[in-house]
């Protein structure tokens, strides 16, 4: 297998961009996962498996409604191999899942959805979410090294474009949270007749005597707002 090198560079150009835009990270995983179909001869479908630090399977990306369905036997069986590149191994491929020892449930259960040959790539994202890129075929033998090339150049863009998003929601909580607080402090300046540096210290004060977080006072003093002092 042979990959246009020209087609290549300009794909992986695209996807960077794609990822340092603020985009969905859904749709960047959506177009990875397309992008893995295009530039990969033999693969016919792809998602992505992301594990919660509950146990949840949540298929995203997916390009058709297939690795959905092979998620959630994985997280029925408690086997396969998606799950076992997410949590375990960096690449995992199957060349032949009729012949496949290593998930005697999964195995057969694949082999029945006309999927023969896979081949998951481990995404390196945060400690308390797993996940893998993972590519499906009809036939056989569909994968060799320069798949696994360059399926772990888009698994990186992969675990970008899902780090840029948890990045994102935290940043959008960081300015809520000093949003919330600020509301809460405003409020105590002008209930209690003090200056921006004492209705802090008040919140903290009742911060730490409930051993609540700040943010979460402060929202009980919004509510309060309207009730007098």
């Amino acid at each position: 297998m042979t990959l246009d090198q020209h087609q290549l560079a300009k794909r992986m150009a695209t996807l960077a961009q794609t990822v340092a835009l603020p985009n969905k990270v859904d749709d960047i995983l959506a177009t990875v996962t397309a992008t893995a179909v295009e530039l990969i001869p033999g693969a016919d479908t792809a998602g992505v498996l992301l594990i919660r630090a509950n146990g949840k399977f949540e298929s995203v990306g997916d390009v058709t409604e297939l690795p959905a369905k092979l998620d959630a036997l994985q997280h029925d069986l408690e086997e396969g191999p998606c799950a076992q590149a997410a949590l375990a191994d960096t690449i995992v491929r199957t060349d032949d899942f009729r012949s496949e020892t290593r998930w005697p449930s999964y195995a057969p259960a694949a082999v029945e959805l006309g999927v023969l040959s896979g081949l998951s790539f481990k995404l390196f994202t945060a400690e308390r979410t797993a996940g893998a890129l993972n590519l499906f075929a009809f036939q056989p033998h569909a994968f060799d090294a320069e798949a696994e090339t360059v399926g772990a150049v888009l698994a990186a863009h992969a675990a970008a474009a899902i780090m840029a998003g948890r990045h994102d929601q935290q940043m959008q909580a960081a300015l809520a949270s000093r949003d919330r607080i600020g509301q809460a402090k405003g409020i105590i300046m002008e209930r209690y007749g003090v200056d921006e540096v004492r209705a802090f210290e008040m919140l903290r004060v009742l911060s730490q005597e409930g051993n609540d977080k700040l943010v979460d006072i402060a929202h009980r003093v919004i509510e309060t707002r309207g009730e007098g002092g």
